[in-house]
């Protein structure tokens, strides 16, 4: 399985190593970075990931791992990212995204229609490219998968790891990542977290 995972400027870096780390070591996938160009690509921390190869060297993935980033309204320009993908998902067997990467699934017509998550601060937008919005962490329809904000991206891996590999796969994987979270805070949700810090991120990620 040719699995390509997206890189474009400003992304979030746990968007994608989440995934990758979850799915990218199993015999079964051929891992590729790809990006409009090959090259580096600095993400919205300042982290740089290295593309291994361009769009174009990559017509046909069978699987697609789209992150989101912190200034996910400027990546929605990216014409040219917006336009493979909308070109690969045709024959892709699967196509997903992690937190405001679904944003860039709507732009590009995949979501139309579809059940969909992404960031609990941006998930409503994705109605107006005709998406039915949902706030499940991860939502599976039809081949394609979304991930709610960030580290859901290891649970969406997982859930396709099951889907590919068995579900006594999946959970070897998750064993070998040790990916039994238990968070300091119970701020993990707009629902559990202080109002001023859902009220600063929410003006911080729709850039107002």
């Amino acid at each position: 399985m040719n699995a390509a995972f997206v890189l474009y400027d400003n992304l979030t870096a746990l968007d994608i190593v989440g995934p990758y780390e979850v799915l990218a070591g199993h015999s079964e996938v051929t891992p590729h970075f790809v990006a409009a160009r090959a090259g580096k690509v600095r993400c919205d921390n300042g982290l740089t990931l290295h593309a291994d190869f361009a769009f174009d060297d990559v017509p046909a993935p069978d699987l697609i791992v789209v992150p989101g980033s912190s200034q996910w309204r400027s990546a929605l320009d990216d014409e040219v990212l917006i336009a493979w993908l909308a070109s690969v998902h045709k024959t892709a067997t699967w196509t997903t995204s992690v937190c405001s990467g679904s944003t860039l699934l709507a732009k590009a017509g995949i979501l139309a229609g579809r059940r969909a998550t992404s960031h609990w601060a941006v998930v409503d937008t994705l109605a107006a490219d005709g998406a039915v919005v949902c706030n499940d962490r991860v939502v599976v329809d039809g081949n394609v998968i979304t991930a709610a904000g960030v580290s859901a991206g290891i649970d969406m891996g997982l859930t396709l790891a099951a889907t590919l590999f068995g579900e006594m796969t999946a959970r070897t994987i998750q064993l070998a990542i040790e990916y039994d979270p238990e968070p300091p805070f119970d701020s993990g949700s707009p629902r559990t977290a202080p109002p001023e810090a859902v009220a600063f991120l929410r003006a911080a990620l729709n850039g107002s």
